[in-house]
């Protein structure tokens, strides 16, 4: 009212007159006012107040969960990283025994191939020794059965029996012809 009534007469007046005709009463104004103010206050001591601190509990943990998914992504990405590597080396270390077993096994081959040519040798150096015996055995015997021949074929030819000096003789001829 104070406030119409410094803005003119009439419109005070007429102000004050429409107050009263709704009722207004002073001291149930403030009334209203101080127990508006009071329920302003414990709303906002009471309600509001706790739910801005859930809200910003909430946001906290938000943005906690986040900074844990971001460290949990890194951990990750480490870990990942970590297990390409290990293959890696389980891969690189695997080619390498495989490569290993390869010349293990061609070393092998090689060295049984050695030993295989070693005893075909010694099989085949066998073989020529026996040969040459038999061979030099086969002569001697072809030699003495050659000279027994002659010297029969001598005595039928000649006619005549002869001297083991003459058959010695002749059978030497015979052996110096045939190994010439």
């Amino acid at each position: 009212m104070i406030l119409f009534a410094s803005l003119g007469g009439d419109l005070a007046k007429n102000a004050t007159d429409t107050a009263e005709k709704f009722g207004w009463d002073w001291p149930h104004f403030i009334a209203q006012v101080i127990s508006f103010c009071i329920v302003s206050f414990c709303l906002y001591k009471f309600a509001y107040q706790p739910i801005l601190d859930v809200l910003a509990d909430r946001r906290r943990r938000i943005a906690d969960g986040l900074d844990n998914a971001e460290k949990i992504k890194l951990e990750l990405a480490r870990t990942e990283a970590m297990r390409q590597e290990a293959l890696d080396k389980a891969n690189t270390q695997a080619t390498k025994l495989i490569e290993e077993a390869r010349a293990a096994a061609a070393r092998v081959q090689e060295q049984e191939t050695q030993k295989a040519i070693a005893q075909a040798e010694q099989i085949i150096a066998k073989a020529r020794e026996a040969a040459a015996i038999e061979r030099s055995r086969m002569l001697t015997e072809l030699r003495r059965e050659v000279g027994t021949l002659v010297v029969q074929t001598a005595n039928q030819v000649i006619g005549k029996v002869l001297t083991p000096e003459d058959q010695q003789r002749l059978a030497e001829e015979t052996r110096r012809q045939l190994a010439a």
